[in-house]
Parts: C-alpha cells; sequence; structure tokens
C-alpha cells in the first residue's frame, strides 16, 4: 500500500472514531442549526401569503405597533411583535414617515424595518397637471385619479377656501404627499408666480381679492390673450356703469358642470353666484386663473364696448350697444 492510501486510511479511521466518540455532539450540533434555521424562517422571512405589488398605506400619528399591526395583517411580516420590536431596537419608533409603501417582493422582517425606517416607498413620483381655469372640484378629481388614498371630498374640504388662489401648473409629489401638502404646494405657487404682478396690484383701482374673481370669470370665457383683455374691458365696463356681467360660465361652477350654457330656469336661480340676478362680481372666484387672465384683469383693453359672444364660427363679437349685440346674435349664433 502506498504512501497517499495510508494517508487516506487513517484520515477515515480518524472520522470514523471522532463520529462514533461524539456522535451526541454532532446530533445535538445538527438539531441547534435546524431548529435555528426553521426560527429564522418562521420569525423573520415574509409570509407565505405574500402577494408581489402589495401596497400599504400609513396615515400620519400612525403609532410604531398599529403600524406593524397592519403590515403583518396585510401579510408583509409574519409577526407584528417582532417587527415592533426591530423599530424599537433601530430607534425608529413612531418616526415612521407616512405614504404609500409598494412591496414587490417578499422581503426579511430586519429589511421590511429598514425601508420603514427610511421612508423608501418603493413607488415613483407623482406629476399631476392642472390646466389654467380648472375649478376646485375638477382639481379633486385630478388628484384622487392621481393619488387613490386622497379622496375627491377631502380635497375639496383642504382646498375650497383657497379658490382662484391655487395656482395651475405641474406639480411632482411623493406618495407620503396628502391634501394639505398638495393644497400648500398650488398656494406657495399662486404667491411666487404673481409676485412678478406685486406693483400692478398695489397700482389699481381695484383690490386683489376682486382682480382674482374677474381673473377667473376671464379664464373661463375667453381663451387668447386679446380676447381675455377686450372681454376685461368690457366686464369692467358693466361694472362701472351697474350692469349685471350675465357671464355664462358662472353656472358651471354653480352646478358643477364643465360645460355651461344656462337654460332660462339656470337665469333665474337664487345663487350670488349668478350674475344675471346680482350686479357686480360674485362673491369670490369661479376658477384657478392663469398668469394670463390675471394680466388681463390687470390690464383691460380701453373699450366701449358693453357686449360680447362667440359665433358658431368660435370667433367673438363686441358690441357698443344692445341692438348690436341682438343683432350679432342673429347673424352669428345657432
Amino acid at each position: 500500500m502506498g504512501r497517499i492510501e495510508r494517508l487516506i486510511g487513517a484520515a477515515a479511521s480518524l472520522v470514523e472514531f471522532h463520529l462514533l466518540r461524539f456522535w451526541r455532539s454532532w446530533v445535538a450540533a445538527l438539531l441547534v442549526f435546524a431548529l435555528a434555521s426553521a426560527a429564522w424562517l418562521i420569525l423573520f422571512s415574509a409570509p407565505p401569503g405574500f402577494v408581489s405589488g402589495t401596497i400599504v398605506t400609513i396615515e400620519r400619528g400612525t403609532t410604531a405597533p398599529e403600524i406593524a399591526r397592519q403590515l403583518a395583517d396585510a401579510g408583509i411580516v409574519r409577526h407584528a411583535v417582532l417587527l415592533r420590536e426591530a423599530l424599537r431596537i433601530s430607534g425608529t419608533g413612531d418616526r415612521i414617515p407616512a405614504g404609500a409603501y409598494r412591496f414587490g417582493e417578499p422581503l426579511s422582517l430586519f429589511a421590511v424595518a429598514l425601508r420603514l425606517a427610511e421612508g423608501r416607498y418603493g413607488l415613483p413620483p407623482f406629476r399631476v397637471t392642472f390646466t389654467e381655469g380648472m375649478t376646485v372640484r375638477e382639481m379633486a378629481e385630478r388628484t384622487s385619479a392621481a393619488f387613490p388614498e386622497i379622496t375627491v371630498a377631502e380635497f375639496i374640504s383642504a382646498a375650497q377656501p383657497y379658490e382662484g388662489y391655487l395656482f395651475p401648473d405641474t406639480y411632482t409629489f411623493t406618495p407620503a404627499d396628502d391634501s394639505q401638502t398638495v393644497v400648500s404646494a398650488l398656494r406657495a405657487n399662486f404667491v411666487t408666480k404673481t409676485k412678478e404682478l406685486e406693483e400692478q396690484f398695489v397700482a389699481s383701482s381695484h383690490s386683489r381679492a376682486d382682480l382674482i374673481t374677474m381673473a377667473s370669470l376671464i379664464e373661463r370665457e375667453a381663451h387668447r390673450e386679446d380676447e381675455r383683455r377686450m372681454i376685461s374691458g368690457i366686464l369692467w365696463n358693466r361694472i362701472e356703469r351697474g350692469m349685471p356681467l350675465q357671464v355664462d360660465a358662472v353656472f358651471g361652477y354653480i352646478y358643477g358642470r364643465t360645460t355651461y350654457s344656462p337654460s332660462f330656469a339656470d337665469l333665474a336661480v337664487d345663487s350670488p353666484y349668478n350674475t344675471y340676478k346680482y350686479r357686480g362680481l360674485p362673491p369670490g372666484p369661479i376658477s384657478n386663473p392663469g398668469l394670463s387672465a390675471i394680466e388681463a384683469a390687470l390690464n383691460p383693453t380701453p373699450t366701449s364696448a358693453l357686449f360680447y359672444l362667440t359665433g358658431r364660427d368660435g370667433v367673438t363679437r363686441y358690441a357698443a350697444t344692445y341692438e348690436q349685440h341682438l343683432a350679432n346674435q342673429r347673424r352669428y349664433l345657432p
């Protein structure tokens, strides 16, 4: 027998000797390993019923125990108690960023705790565009479509006091943002964008509130800049003469419609926004105007006209007298 064969034989005998002599220790070690693996699997791995793409929304003010239970109920972690302890040990406590968290793949309990602590939502930022002339109601519908967790009613409640002062623009929000955050961003942008007009506001003979209300009417009544300034001149003329404004766009606001061709019944509705029934400006804005409409309210075109209409060809005609206005109606309206 060669030297190598003798060495192999000796090693095999040594292993056999240790297995025979210390078999209880080997069995105990394997048992401990098996139990530790099972404990890790049971305690710290994702539940077997995990559903990829699950979204869990954490509201502001939710405590760590409540969040732990929420994630356990959603099948993200196996045990709420262990997640709560992991958050406590990490020092996160109740300081978990609110928002919607998306879980695309199973994670260990510690990985879940880390994502919560760092506010990693797993969702892309939301981009929302609000166009000029949108009302709070229309903004609410668009916001709710982009943020399923924000209801139309919730947004309207937060935004309604600021109708007219929510600047139409494209915004980017995170899943942590709520209706108050969105409204605050729109209000702040209004202040920023209108700052360049501050001197004109101060120099105007009209109050800022009246100018924004007028701009909201203009925004819904005209689409081109030259039309806006001309209609601005006409509406200010009517106010100076004590004439009712007779703006059709208010009926869309009164009835919550996007179209506003008023019926005879509409003209008689008892609403402070009915500019056929009540003289002067309505009590507040009927939309959220852009800069062009605000500038038109500040800088009306000097004119003697008191009437305007948009014909079936899409062209706006103006008239200085009611007789001329009636002639335009007969010629250009259906």
